[in-house]
Protein backbone atom coordinates (compact mmCIF):
# COMPACT_ATOMS: atom_id res chain seq x y z
CA UNK A 1 0.00 0.00 0.00
CA UNK A 2 1.60 3.43 -1.17
CA UNK A 3 1.98 5.59 1.90
CA UNK A 4 4.01 9.48 2.18
CA UNK A 5 7.50 9.46 3.30
CA UNK A 6 7.15 10.63 6.91
CA UNK A 7 9.70 13.60 6.31
CA UNK A 8 6.92 15.00 3.64
CA UNK A 9 5.28 18.44 5.12
CA UNK A 10 1.59 18.29 3.85
CA UNK A 11 0.07 21.33 1.96
CA UNK A 12 -3.37 22.53 2.96
CA UNK A 13 -5.61 22.02 1.33
CA UNK A 14 -4.27 19.81 -1.23
CA UNK A 15 -6.88 17.13 -2.16
CA UNK A 16 -9.34 16.07 -3.83
CA UNK A 17 -11.53 13.50 -6.29
CA UNK A 18 -8.75 11.86 -7.51
CA UNK A 19 -6.15 13.90 -5.64
CA UNK A 20 -4.97 11.99 -2.47
CA UNK A 21 -2.55 14.63 -1.01
CA UNK A 22 0.60 17.15 -1.53
CA UNK A 23 3.52 17.46 0.30
CA UNK A 24 6.13 19.76 0.46
CA UNK A 25 9.54 17.85 0.60
CA UNK A 26 13.08 18.42 -1.23
CA UNK A 27 16.02 16.73 -3.27
CA UNK A 28 20.01 17.73 -2.67
CA UNK A 29 18.86 21.25 -0.85
CA UNK A 30 15.63 21.83 -3.50
CA UNK A 31 12.60 22.44 -2.77
CA UNK A 32 9.94 20.11 -4.38
CA UNK A 33 6.58 19.03 -4.18
CA UNK A 34 5.11 15.69 -4.60
CA UNK A 35 1.31 14.94 -5.50
CA UNK A 36 -0.63 11.65 -4.99
CA UNK A 37 -3.52 10.43 -7.71
CA UNK A 38 -5.59 7.58 -6.66
CA UNK A 39 -6.86 5.05 -9.26
CA UNK A 40 -10.40 5.55 -9.39
CA UNK A 41 -12.82 3.03 -7.17
CA UNK A 42 -16.12 1.24 -8.43
CA UNK A 43 -17.43 3.99 -6.15
CA UNK A 44 -16.20 6.91 -7.42
CA UNK A 45 -17.63 9.34 -10.35
CA UNK A 46 -17.99 7.05 -13.62
CA UNK A 47 -16.72 10.38 -15.68
CA UNK A 48 -13.68 10.54 -13.54
CA UNK A 49 -12.36 7.59 -15.92
CA UNK A 50 -13.58 9.34 -19.29
CA UNK A 51 -10.62 10.63 -20.67
CA UNK A 52 -12.73 13.83 -22.24
CA UNK A 53 -13.69 15.05 -18.78
CA UNK A 54 -12.40 18.01 -17.09
CA UNK A 55 -12.46 15.08 -13.81
CA UNK A 56 -10.42 12.89 -15.10
CA UNK A 57 -8.08 11.23 -12.91
CA UNK A 58 -5.11 10.61 -14.77
CA UNK A 59 -4.79 13.90 -16.77
CA UNK A 60 -2.00 15.61 -15.01
CA UNK A 61 0.40 12.87 -15.47
CA UNK A 62 -0.57 12.65 -19.09
CA UNK A 63 0.42 15.89 -19.53
CA UNK A 64 3.42 15.32 -17.59
CA UNK A 65 4.30 12.42 -19.47
CA UNK A 66 3.55 13.92 -23.02
CA UNK A 67 5.35 17.09 -21.90
CA UNK A 68 3.05 18.66 -24.11
CA UNK A 69 3.20 22.10 -22.28
CA UNK A 70 6.79 22.22 -21.34
CA UNK A 71 7.47 25.12 -24.09
CA UNK A 72 4.06 26.23 -24.95
CA UNK A 73 4.09 30.12 -25.23
CA UNK A 74 2.26 31.82 -22.37
CA UNK A 75 1.97 29.42 -19.69
CA UNK A 76 4.30 26.37 -19.27
CA UNK A 77 5.00 23.40 -16.59
CA UNK A 78 7.88 22.04 -14.84
CA UNK A 79 7.28 18.42 -13.94
CA UNK A 80 10.32 15.92 -12.86
CA UNK A 81 8.93 12.76 -12.37
CA UNK A 82 5.61 10.96 -12.92
CA UNK A 83 5.80 7.45 -11.17
CA UNK A 84 2.94 4.99 -11.77
CA UNK A 85 1.89 1.35 -9.79
CA UNK A 86 -1.51 -0.41 -8.98
CA UNK A 87 -2.99 2.37 -6.47
CA UNK A 88 -1.99 5.51 -8.46
CA UNK A 89 0.11 8.10 -10.12
CA UNK A 90 3.22 9.89 -7.63
CA UNK A 91 3.78 13.27 -9.69
CA UNK A 92 7.09 15.24 -8.68
CA UNK A 93 7.91 18.73 -9.84
CA UNK A 94 10.29 21.56 -8.29
CA UNK A 95 8.53 24.37 -5.52
CA UNK A 96 7.35 27.43 -7.87
CA UNK A 97 8.49 30.61 -6.08
CA UNK A 98 5.42 33.28 -5.70
CA UNK A 99 6.20 36.04 -8.31
CA UNK A 100 3.44 37.73 -7.12
CA UNK A 101 2.45 38.03 -11.17
CA UNK A 102 0.33 41.50 -12.35
CA UNK A 103 -3.04 40.19 -13.24
CA UNK A 104 -2.58 42.07 -16.75
CA UNK A 105 0.55 39.79 -16.89
CA UNK A 106 -1.24 36.83 -16.83
CA UNK A 107 -4.20 38.05 -19.17
CA UNK A 108 -1.74 38.26 -21.33
CA UNK A 109 -0.12 34.98 -20.97
CA UNK A 110 -3.42 33.36 -21.48
CA UNK A 111 -3.87 34.67 -24.44
CA UNK A 112 -0.67 33.89 -26.15
CA UNK A 113 -1.49 30.17 -24.25
CA UNK A 114 -4.50 30.53 -26.42
CA UNK A 115 -2.49 30.62 -29.51
CA UNK A 116 -0.95 27.15 -28.77
CA UNK A 117 -0.30 23.77 -30.19
CA UNK A 118 -1.29 20.97 -27.78
CA UNK A 119 -1.95 18.12 -30.29
CA UNK A 120 -5.44 15.80 -30.10
CA UNK A 121 -4.76 13.98 -27.43
CA UNK A 122 -7.79 11.79 -26.28
CA UNK A 123 -6.98 12.71 -22.56
CA UNK A 124 -7.67 16.24 -23.09
CA UNK A 125 -10.74 17.94 -21.72
CA UNK A 126 -13.32 19.68 -23.83
CA UNK A 127 -17.03 20.41 -23.26
CA UNK A 128 -15.87 21.81 -19.55
CA UNK A 129 -18.64 24.23 -18.51
CA UNK A 130 -21.17 22.30 -20.45
CA UNK A 131 -19.74 19.18 -17.77
CA UNK A 132 -19.75 21.50 -15.51
CA UNK A 133 -23.13 22.62 -15.85
CA UNK A 134 -24.46 18.65 -16.14
CA UNK A 135 -23.03 18.55 -13.00
CA UNK A 136 -24.80 21.18 -11.16
CA UNK A 137 -28.47 20.05 -12.76
CA UNK A 138 -27.66 16.54 -10.87
CA UNK A 139 -27.56 18.53 -7.61
CA UNK A 140 -30.80 20.12 -8.65
CA UNK A 141 -29.76 23.75 -10.18
CA UNK A 142 -29.11 26.04 -8.20
CA UNK A 143 -32.15 26.35 -5.47
CA UNK A 144 -30.33 28.50 -2.89
CA UNK A 145 -29.95 31.34 -5.23
CA UNK A 146 -33.39 31.30 -5.59
CA UNK A 147 -33.78 32.52 -2.05
CA UNK A 148 -31.60 35.00 -2.07
CA UNK A 149 -31.82 38.34 -4.07
CA UNK A 150 -30.60 37.16 -7.52
CA UNK A 151 -33.08 34.55 -8.00
CA UNK A 152 -34.57 36.17 -10.89
CA UNK A 153 -31.24 36.59 -12.69
CA UNK A 154 -29.98 33.09 -11.58
CA UNK A 155 -33.38 31.42 -12.92
CA UNK A 156 -32.77 33.07 -16.15
CA UNK A 157 -29.71 32.10 -16.56
CA UNK A 158 -30.75 28.79 -15.79
CA UNK A 159 -33.18 28.56 -18.18
CA UNK A 160 -30.46 29.68 -21.00
CA UNK A 161 -27.94 27.61 -20.07
CA UNK A 162 -28.33 25.67 -23.34
CA UNK A 163 -28.73 28.12 -25.95
CA UNK A 164 -25.19 30.04 -24.29
CA UNK A 165 -23.42 27.09 -24.26
CA UNK A 166 -24.02 26.20 -27.86
CA UNK A 167 -23.18 29.62 -28.85
CA UNK A 168 -19.80 28.79 -26.79
CA UNK A 169 -19.29 25.87 -29.21
CA UNK A 170 -19.46 27.84 -31.98
CA UNK A 171 -17.06 30.50 -30.65
CA UNK A 172 -12.93 28.94 -31.86
CA UNK A 173 -11.98 26.15 -29.33
CA UNK A 174 -8.11 27.40 -28.15
CA UNK A 175 -6.23 25.61 -25.73
CA UNK A 176 -7.04 26.71 -22.16
CA UNK A 177 -5.67 25.51 -18.66
CA UNK A 178 -9.14 24.86 -17.03
CA UNK A 179 -8.13 26.10 -13.84
CA UNK A 180 -6.35 29.45 -13.78
CA UNK A 181 -6.61 30.81 -10.68
CA UNK A 182 -3.72 32.93 -9.22
CA UNK A 183 -3.18 30.29 -7.18
CA UNK A 184 -2.01 27.79 -10.14
CA UNK A 185 -0.01 30.71 -12.04
CA UNK A 186 2.26 31.50 -9.24
CA UNK A 187 5.69 31.76 -11.59
CA UNK A 188 7.26 33.26 -13.88
CA UNK A 189 10.51 32.09 -16.23
CA UNK A 190 11.32 34.28 -18.94
CA UNK A 191 8.31 35.64 -20.70
CA UNK A 192 6.41 32.77 -19.69
CA UNK A 193 4.24 32.08 -16.68
CA UNK A 194 5.06 28.79 -14.64
CA UNK A 195 1.72 27.48 -14.08
CA UNK A 196 0.85 24.07 -11.67
CA UNK A 197 -2.37 21.88 -11.42
CA UNK A 198 -2.67 20.81 -15.12
CA UNK A 199 -5.69 18.69 -14.43
CA UNK A 200 -7.79 20.20 -16.80
CA UNK A 201 -6.03 20.78 -19.71
CA UNK A 202 -7.74 20.69 -22.85
CA UNK A 203 -9.62 22.62 -25.51
CA UNK A 204 -12.13 25.60 -25.12
CA UNK A 205 -14.18 28.89 -26.15
CA UNK A 206 -11.78 31.60 -27.01
CA UNK A 207 -11.95 33.82 -23.41
CA UNK A 208 -12.99 30.78 -21.44
CA UNK A 209 -9.56 30.80 -19.09
CA UNK A 210 -10.30 34.53 -19.10
CA UNK A 211 -13.29 34.43 -17.20
CA UNK A 212 -12.08 31.68 -14.86
CA UNK A 213 -9.08 34.17 -13.99
CA UNK A 214 -11.32 36.82 -13.88
CA UNK A 215 -13.17 35.69 -10.45
CA UNK A 216 -10.46 36.38 -7.74
CA UNK A 217 -8.70 38.72 -9.85
CA UNK A 218 -7.67 42.41 -8.72
CA UNK A 219 -8.18 44.35 -11.82
CA UNK A 220 -11.47 44.66 -13.62
CA UNK A 221 -12.55 42.72 -16.52
CA UNK A 222 -11.99 45.35 -19.39
CA UNK A 223 -8.39 45.90 -18.89
CA UNK A 224 -7.78 42.28 -18.33
CA UNK A 225 -9.87 41.25 -21.71
CA UNK A 226 -7.20 43.86 -23.70
CA UNK A 227 -4.14 42.22 -22.06
CA UNK A 228 -5.75 39.31 -23.71
CA UNK A 229 -6.50 40.32 -26.54
CA UNK A 230 -2.91 41.93 -26.94
CA UNK A 231 -1.42 38.41 -26.52
CA UNK A 232 -3.89 36.63 -28.96
CA UNK A 233 -2.44 35.69 -31.90
CA UNK A 234 -3.76 37.55 -35.54
CA UNK A 235 -6.91 36.58 -36.93
CA UNK A 236 -7.73 33.69 -34.20
CA UNK A 237 -10.56 35.64 -32.39
CA UNK A 238 -12.22 38.89 -32.70
CA UNK A 239 -12.94 40.95 -29.79
CA UNK A 240 -16.46 39.95 -29.89
CA UNK A 241 -16.23 36.33 -29.64
CA UNK A 242 -13.77 36.92 -27.02
CA UNK A 243 -16.10 39.17 -25.17
CA UNK A 244 -18.65 36.18 -25.44
CA UNK A 245 -16.37 33.58 -24.25
CA UNK A 246 -15.52 35.81 -20.87
CA UNK A 247 -18.77 36.59 -20.35
CA UNK A 248 -20.59 32.88 -20.45
CA UNK A 249 -17.40 31.80 -18.45
CA UNK A 250 -17.67 34.49 -16.07
CA UNK A 251 -21.36 34.59 -15.21
CA UNK A 252 -21.85 30.55 -14.85
CA UNK A 253 -18.71 29.92 -13.27
CA UNK A 254 -19.78 33.04 -10.28
CA UNK A 255 -23.22 31.86 -10.25
CA UNK A 256 -22.29 28.02 -9.25
CA UNK A 257 -19.56 29.03 -7.28
CA UNK A 258 -22.00 31.44 -5.13
CA UNK A 259 -24.74 28.22 -5.14
CA UNK A 260 -22.42 25.95 -3.68
CA UNK A 261 -20.89 28.35 -0.97
CA UNK A 262 -24.01 28.96 -0.02
CA UNK A 263 -25.62 25.56 -0.07
CA UNK A 264 -22.96 24.43 2.57
CA UNK A 265 -24.15 27.16 5.51
CA UNK A 266 -28.06 27.22 4.14
CA UNK A 267 -28.90 24.44 6.76
CA UNK A 268 -28.03 25.94 9.56
CA UNK A 269 -30.29 28.11 12.30
CA UNK A 270 -31.39 31.35 11.65
CA UNK A 271 -31.87 33.17 7.95
CA UNK A 272 -29.96 32.66 4.74
CA UNK A 273 -29.32 36.67 4.62
CA UNK A 274 -27.51 36.44 7.97
CA UNK A 275 -25.05 34.41 7.16
CA UNK A 276 -23.65 36.65 3.56
CA UNK A 277 -20.68 37.50 5.89
CA UNK A 278 -19.83 33.83 7.15
CA UNK A 279 -16.03 33.43 5.82
CA UNK A 280 -16.87 30.68 4.08
CA UNK A 281 -19.73 32.53 1.96
CA UNK A 282 -18.40 36.01 1.49
CA UNK A 283 -15.69 35.80 -1.40
CA UNK A 284 -17.85 33.92 -3.27
CA UNK A 285 -20.21 36.47 -3.09
CA UNK A 286 -18.03 39.30 -3.78
CA UNK A 287 -17.31 37.28 -6.89
CA UNK A 288 -20.42 37.31 -8.12
CA UNK A 289 -20.77 40.88 -7.27
CA UNK A 290 -17.87 41.59 -9.19
CA UNK A 291 -19.48 39.84 -12.11
CA UNK A 292 -23.09 41.46 -12.52
CA UNK A 293 -21.77 43.72 -14.95
CA UNK A 294 -20.67 41.27 -17.36
CA UNK A 295 -23.96 39.06 -16.13
CA UNK A 296 -25.97 42.21 -17.19
CA UNK A 297 -24.86 42.14 -20.25
CA UNK A 298 -25.68 38.46 -20.96
CA UNK A 299 -29.42 39.07 -19.76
Amino acid sequence: MWEPDPAWHLVPGGTGMSTVGVWRTQREGSPLVVKRLAVPGPDDPPELSMPHHFAYWRREADVAISRVVENTPGLQARVLDVDEDDEGITLTREWVEDAALNGLYVAHALGRFAGADLGRSRWLAVDQLRDRLTRVERRGGWPTLARTTVADVADRLWSRRETLVQELDALPQVPQHGDPAAANLPGREGDEVIAIDWATLGHGPVGADLGLFLQNAREEAEPLLDAYLMGLPDGLATREEVTLGLRVSAAYTSLSRAEWALARVAGGQGALAGKYRHPAVAPYLRALQRQFPLIEELL
